[in-house]
């Protein structure tokens, strides 16, 4: 892990659509001071309103993690937040022209290749690591998932993702400095389960979802009915199952690929602590909500 801060060598240009609201955004990754941190400019407001990357802006987390400032709001950032904090990038800014980030593949792939592309920017600050002193566990009852959080020499985290899933089974996954995130985390795209689509559309989410920009899994025998809604609500003809269980066609990136999706959005969540946590993480089944929860814990420890 880099002892001094970095930043990215130029401003990088993404656009598409936002995996929720399905808005058309333009997004600019641009280079920021040292001591700065990772921020969001939303552009398309009046006088440009910037939001800190921090847990105590987190205002949403159904299905993806929203940070807020009075009525300025960035949706699902944890992807960017993700890839910045695994490829050591300590100050960015992220300027937005809608309220959600683009969804592009469904992971952080794009991102980190036009980082890496390019390398990062030492500038000259010693990177200040934090620390805990006592070890730190948040738990949901309801659906069993849990967070512990141990002081260690380094950040690390093990993960575990167990939906009961005949699919894709008990998946552990794991991450510390010495694994190339822009090689087996990047790539790791977002998915669900398709008996939860209808539910979710309904609530005014997925409405960007597609075959492209997400993995589909078919827990349960999909009925033709089913089929032609999710067909002509989403646009997506010649829908079938696969013998593997997934929604047309896919190929998978990597066998684990739903746990290291669930490790990638760990990682984006526990960077709004605010900086490089020196910290074992094991986590079981989390998700945005937990996680987010953990790391305002943690930020009221930290101070």
């Amino acid at each position: 892990m880099r002892n001094c801060e970095h930043t990215i060598k130029k401003t990088y240009y993404f656009e598409g659509k936002g995996l929720h609201t399905g808005t058309y955004a333009h997004m600019k990754l641009k280079p920021a001071p040292a001591g700065s941190g990772i921020k969001f400019r939303r552009v398309d407001l009046p006088g440009k309103p910037v939001i800190d990357a921090i847990a105590d802006n987190v205002s949403n987390t159904a299905r993806s993690t929203t940070i807020s400032r009075k009525e300025t709001v960035a949706v699902t950032i944890e992807h960017i937040t993700s890839c910045l904090f695994g490829l050591g990038v300590d100050n960015a800014v992220i300027e937005l022209d809608n309220i959600e980030v683009p969804i592009l593949d469904g992971s952080a792939r794009y991102y980190v290749d036009a980082i890496m592309k390019d390398g990062l920017v030492n500038q000259g600050v010693t990177r200040r690591f934090l620390e805990l002193t006592e070890p730190v566990e948040v738990e949901d009852s309801l659906s069993g998932s849990w967070i512990k959080v141990e002081p260690a020499a380094a950040p690390s985290i093990d993960l575990t993702v167990d939906f009961g899933s005949r699919i894709i089974g008990v998946q552990n996954v794991h991450w510390d400095p010495g694994v190339d995130y822009a090689s087996e985390i990047g790539p790791s795209r977002t998915f669900c389960f398709f008996h939860e689509i209808e539910y979710l559309f309904r609530n005014n989410l997925i409405k960007g979802g597609d075959l492209d920009n997400a993995i589909v899994i078919v827990e349960q025998e999909a009925t033709d009915e089913q089929l032609k809604w999710v067909s002509q609500v989403f646009g997506l003809p010649d829908l079938h199952v696969t013998d593997d269980g997934y929604l047309n066609n896919l190929k998978l990136n990597f066998p684990d690929e739903c746990g290291r999706h669930k490790l990638l959005d760990l990682i984006g969540d526990i960077s709004l602590v605010g900086g490089y946590l020196n910290a074992h993480v094991t986590a079981f089944k989390p998700g945005h909500a937990l996680n987010t929860r953990l790391a305002k814990i943690l930020r009221s420890k930290i101070k």
